[in-house]
This record gives structure tokens, C-alpha cells and sequence, in this order.
């Protein structure tokens, strides 16, 4: 397969007119059907050899060939393809995660339509992660999903999310909270929390030897009535989900390929009408 990608890949020039040796998306699939393999791995050769995938081009002076590369061989679960959750995974397959887990045992109604990336008209009553897997697949054919239409809870988090490198919090409710945080540490697993509600939205990043949730909401582990939820009482307005998966994806990027300062022990909320971001931390 190697000598085969290397034939098909071409020359071209980026934006700053650097030469760059790439492989355009329809040679990757066609590689991939030729020798029985998915288009990820085909991507994964193709980097290893020093070929820029056509689609990464323009992250070819951000993030390295050989970053691209880790991201490539990486895996992201995403618990929750909702608001934060839709908006994460697109922003994650656009990246080049190369393997996503999907969990939400939802299906789409009419009231998800105004804030979450991956609902439409056509897809209502359609289980939210199979949807994912749909729309995912057409962004990016490189990106390999897997599915699980299953509450996570104690009983079964730690199946679902094992061999992940990092773990997307895109939850409603505090109890499923501490669920898969105590399934992320059981893992040694990074955890990458978000929550929104209005025109405000929260973000900490908890590693398996952090205090974590108990900082944000005690012991948090009693069922709250929906109703009387930040979310049911404030709403969710489209920008708001949308800005914050785009932190909590930075921040995942940032775990992945070990750059920058992930933003653990402390809480960064946001105010969007407000124009304000604001870092609290914990004593």
C-alpha cells in the first residue's frame, strides 16, 4: 500500500506557497477498498511516509505531520452527542481524531433543533449516535466511530470508555457526572468537562489524580429534579454550547499531543453576553 499511496500523491502548493507532497481524500478511500483497510489507516501510512492527507493541509503549520499523526492513532470518547456533545465531535473529526466513541441512548426531537450541531428536520426521532456516525463519516471517512445508544452509569462506563485516551463530559445531570469521572480514574483516563446553561458555560479538565467534581458540586451524587436544572430554568441558546465544546476540544487537542497548559484544579466560566471568561480556583 505504501508504494501505491506514494504513486498516487501529488505536489502542491500551500497558501504561503510551500511545496507539500499530498493525498486527496478520493485516493485515500480508493486505497482503502483496494487493500481491505479503513480509510484512517490509510491516512496513518500516508503520514508515516511523510504525505500530508489533503484535508490536514491547512493544519500543517499548527499542528506537525508528526502531531497529525498522533491524532490519527488517538481515541476520543464522547459521552453525550447533544449540544456540547455535536458540536465536540465535529470539531474533533475536522482535527483527525482518528477513532471516536459515541454514547447517548437519545433520539433527536423538534426542541434539540435551535443548539445541536447533528440535528435536522429529516433526522428527527433518529437515535442521536447513530446520526453521529452518519454525519461524522461524511465529514471525515478517516475518522472511525463507534456507537453505543446506552445511558453510561456505573454498570457499564468502564467498558464503554476503556483504551480511550481522553474522555468528552457532554452530560445534562450531575449524577452521570461522578459516574464516569470514578470510571475515567478506575482508567487513568483525562476527563474534559463542560456545562452550559444560557449565555454561560463552565470548563475544568480533571486527570485520574485530581479532586475533580467533588470541587464544582460536593458530593453531587443525589438525582436533582430536571426541572429545576441551570439548563431547564436558563435554556440553551446555540452559541453557547457551540463556544465551549470548541475549549473543551482545544483542551483535548492539548492532552493529546502534550502542549500547552491544560486548565486543571480550577474552573473557567464564561459569559458570553457579558463578553467575559474568568478562571476560579479551588483552595
Amino acid at each position: 500500500m505504501d508504494e501505491w499511496i506514494l504513486k498516487r500523491s501529488k505536489t502542491v502548493h500551500d497558501t504561503a506557497g510551500r511545496e507539500v507532497r499530498v493525498l486527496e481524500d478520493a485516493s485515500a478511500i480508493e486505497a482503502g477498498a483496494r487493500f481491505g483497510c479503513s480509510v484512517r489507516a490509510v491516512y496513518e501510512a500516508a503520514l508515516n511516509a511523510g504525505i500530508c492527507p489533503f484535508r490536514y493541509i491547512r493544519n500543517r503549520e499548527t499542528v506537525s505531520m508528526e502531531e497529525q499523526f498522533q491524532l490519527v492513532n488517538s481515541r476520543v470518547a464522547v459521552v453525550g452527542s447533544g449540544g456540547l456533545g455535536g458540536s465536540a465531535l465535529l470539531l474533533l473529526a475536522r482535527m483527525g481524531i482518528g477513532y471516536l466513541v459515541v454514547v447517548d441512548p437519545d433520539r433527536f426531537d423538534e426542541t434539540n433543533l435551535n443548539r445541536q450541531a447533528l440535528s435536522s428536520v429529516p433526522d428527527l426521532g433518529q437515535p442521536k449516535c447513530e446520526v453521529a456516525a452518519r454525519v461524522l463519516e461524511n465529514v471525515n471517512p478517516g475518522v472511525d466511530v463507534q456507537v453505543h445508544q446506552d445511558r453510561m452509569d456505573r454498570t457499564n462506563a468502564e467498558e464503554i470508555l476503556a483504551g480511550s485516551n481522553v474522555i468528552v463530559d457532554a452530560l445534562d445531570n450531575v449524577p452521570d457526572r461522578f459516574s464516569i469521572q470514578a470510571a475515567a480514574r478506575s482508567l487513568k483516563i483525562p476527563l474534559v468537562h463542560g456545562a452550559v446553561a444560557g449565555f454561560e458555560g463552565q470548563l475544568m479538565t480533571i486527570f485520574p489524580e485530581d479532586t475533580g467534581f467533588s470541587l464544582l458540586y460536593g458530593t453531587g451524587h443525589e438525582e436533582r429534579h430536571p426541572e429545576k436544572s441551570p439548563e431547564a430554568l436558563l435554556g440553551v441558546p446555540a452559541v453557547t454550547p457551540s463556544f465551549v465544546a470548541t475549549l473543551q476540544v482545544m483542551e483535548v487537542v492539548k492532552i493529546l499531543l502534550n502542549r500547552g497548559t491544560p486548565l486543571r484544579n480550577l474552573m473557567v466560566h464564561v459569559d458570553l453576553e457579558a463578553g467575559e471568561m474568568n478562571r476560579f480556583t479551588f483552595q
